[in-house]
């Protein structure tokens, strides 16, 4: 048997199959990802007291709420991520320079498996509920390095040197 990685969500025979975690115990698993959305200074502009304010309502409140709701549901959009009940769901987003935000998805279980899909998840809803609130503005909007930033709590941590 070869040490070499190998794709967890295929069975022997290469078909897709969900990972058995039955047998592992418990532990409490922390993963924090992270999205960039480039709106361009036109649109920064706009932005005020922390919140860019729209006709549909406060942009940023609203993708917060709709990442926490992704995280939430990620079971349902990715096909072999195991139902997770979360401990904690945060999701924050901050001015990154004169042209983008920043937005950061911690996701918290104390579970089997891990919560990276689940912060993954929690990151890319918020970015893409930017997108969708401020495309009257602007088509030019751009959703860029959507990443893990770190995960522990599993058999291996993970921190992203960047």
């Amino acid at each position: 048997m070869s040490d070499s990685p190998k794709l967890t969500h295929l069975d022997a025979s290469g078909q897709p199959a969900m990972v058995d975690v039955g047998a592992k115990q418990p532990t409490r698993r922390v993963a924090r990802a992270r999205s960039r959305v480039v709106l361009g200074p036109e649109i920064m502009a706009l932005v005020q007291e922390g919140d860019l304010p729209t006709r549909k309502g406060p942009v940023f409140q609203t993708a917060i709420l709709a990442g926490i709701m992704g995280a939430k549901r990620t079971s349902e959009l990715i096909p072999l991520c195991h139902p997770l009940c979360l401990d904690n769901c945060q999701v924050t987003i901050e001015v990154d320079g004169p042209d983008a935000v920043l937005i950061e998805c911690t996701a918290t279980v104390t579970g089997k498996t891990g919560v990276e899909m689940e912060a993954l998840t929690g990151a890319s809803v918020a970015a893409l509920t930017i997108y969708d609130m401020c495309k009257a503005l602007s088509h030019d909007i751009l959703i860029q390095e959507t990443r893990l930033v770190s995960k522990t709590g599993g058999k291996q941590d993970f921190h992203h040197a960047g």
